[in-house]
């Protein structure tokens, strides 16, 4: 037996959402057997953007039942089955925090219908419930309402019984199944942590810091260290008290918080970083015509570099790209060797740099785009990506081609005066692997907003 929910909330704080509406539905399988649906009164405002939305303002649960008025409902109609939601760390997550403010464990198995999806109907654009549903024909009706997202969540999760022929992804997909791995600790310790991205902090008794590490899902990354068995990760269970975490907004800051912090704190468990996180570089030198050559080597912290790679087939791959969108010479990258013409040239693709036949001055300006591109070398810049809220973004400055650090802001004329940037930004380190991660972000990440701040001059 199933209990298909949704439920709505009024946004804020991670832990200090109150529900505004909850919709259950009990499912045998085949067909609904009961339901449960019932606006609430939060005792708390609720979020503008959450009003637009939904709909559902404070006035409207002015009259309606607080959550102790209905918790006994939805325990009877949730007892003995397992709890199946688009999303269901988000809605079992609520509802355990709404019981222990009345002093209730609120415990049941539960099933993802966006996990499930990934790993039934492989494929999709998009894995929301709105764009799902209608790319698989599901109608849905009033969206962002628990009634009408919680009807759509049935139809879906009936298909989704019917392809799993198996019911093996079903029997794996349980959520509570790692709690027979893990102890009552660790069991504890993981229902305390969101699913954003971030960078996490082991502790041990003493509260020094044993392990750090970087995800854009915290508890699920976490959850791994609890469950698995390898050697590293059973000695990390063992000594593990309690779990610090601070949530990055992006990827890109995770990773530079996670390089400082370790390289600060020099953790038991993670790995001593002797050795820099990149292992190829891209130089340039100029020949005896004044042709500016590119060519991948091993990274050589003596030489100048204009970017770095993780190995030798993203050096590769990247040159590769560049040769094709600057229309540069493989010859004069190093990808043709030998002397002579390269093979671009016999097919047209290249203008003759390799043949002497290109002028010098045209070529190297290609060459010059590539290197304003790769390279933030004597830059100022602002990179704007995702903040921690959805009202937030981040900054991360560089200034003459140095990585300052990273900050937070709301609203946009922050970003006009260089002093208030300048004060929104926590100083970081800026080390060779602090701009490796910066650059092989950024390839990565071609449409993220980069402000130069020459204008500010």
């Amino acid at each position: 037996m199933y209990a298909i929910l949704d439920i709505e909330t009024t946004g804020g704080k991670y832990n200090e959402e109150g529900i505004t509406e909850i919709a259950v539905y009990k499912f045998d399988g085949q067909k609904v057997v009961d339901q449960f649906i019932s606006l609430v009164n939060p005792e708390i405002p609720i979020q503008p953007f959450v009003v637009g939305l939904t709909g559902i303002n404070n006035e409207m649960l002015r009259n309606a039942p607080k959550f102790y008025e209905v918790a006994k409902r939805v325990v009877e109609i949730t007892e003995g089955t397992i709890l199946v939601a688009h999303n269901a760390k988000f809605d079992y997550r609520i509802l355990r925090t709404e019981f222990q403010r009345l002093g209730f464990e609120f415990d049941r198995q539960s099933l993802c219908t966006v996990e499930l999806s990934k790993k039934l109907i492989p494929g999709q654009q998009s894995y929301s419930l709105g764009k799902l549903v209608r790319a698989l024909g599901i109608p849905l009706s009033d969206r962002h309402r628990a009634s009408g997202d919680a009807q759509a969540t049935v139809k879906l999760f009936k298909m989704l019984l019917a392809k799993d022929s198996e019911k093996e992804i079903l029997k794996s997909s349980v959520r509570n199944s790692p709690r027979i791995q893990m102890d009552t600790k660790l069991v504890q310790l993981l229902e305390n942590l969101p699913s954003i991205t971030g960078v996490y902090y082991l502790h041990n008794t003493e509260g020094e810091i044993i392990y750090i590490g970087k995800s854009r899902n915290i508890r699920k990354r976490v959850n791994q260290h609890f469950t698995s068995e390898n050697r590293k990760s059973v000695e990390i269970q063992k000594e593990v008290i309690s779990i610090s975490y601070e949530a990055t907004g992006n990827e890109l800051n995770a990773l530079l918080k996670e390089n400082e912090e370790i390289k600060r704190n020099k953790p038991k468990f993670n790995k001593a970083l002797s050795k820099t996180i990149f292992s190829y570089a891209l130089y340039q030198f100029k020949d005896e015509q004044g042709y500016i050559h590119l060519k991948v080597g091993k990274a050589d912290g003596r030489k100048k570099s204009i970017t770095t790679f993780t190995n030798l087939q993203q050096a590769k791959a990247i040159l590769n790209s560049i040769i094709e969108d600057f229309n540069l010479c493989q010859r004069l990258t190093g990808v043709h060797p030998g002397n002579g013409n390269c093979f671009n040239y016999s097919i047209k693709k290249c203008k003759g740099a390799c043949v002497g036949l290109e002028p010098v001055e045209d070529y190297n300006t290609r060459v010059q785009e590539v290197l304003d591109k790769y390279s933030y070398e004597r830059q100022n810049m602002l990179v704007i990506d995702r903040g921690r809220d959805l009202d937030e973004k981040s900054a991360l400055l560089v200034e003459e081609g140095k990585f300052k650090g990273i900050g937070y802001f709301n609203l946009n004329y922050q970003l006009n005066n260089m002093e208030i940037i300048k004060s929104i930004i926590t100083p970081m380190k800026s080390d060779r692997d602090a701009q490796h991660i910066i650059q092989n972000y950024l390839r990565k990440n071609n449409r993220l907003k980069i402000i130069h701040l020459n204008a500010y001059d």
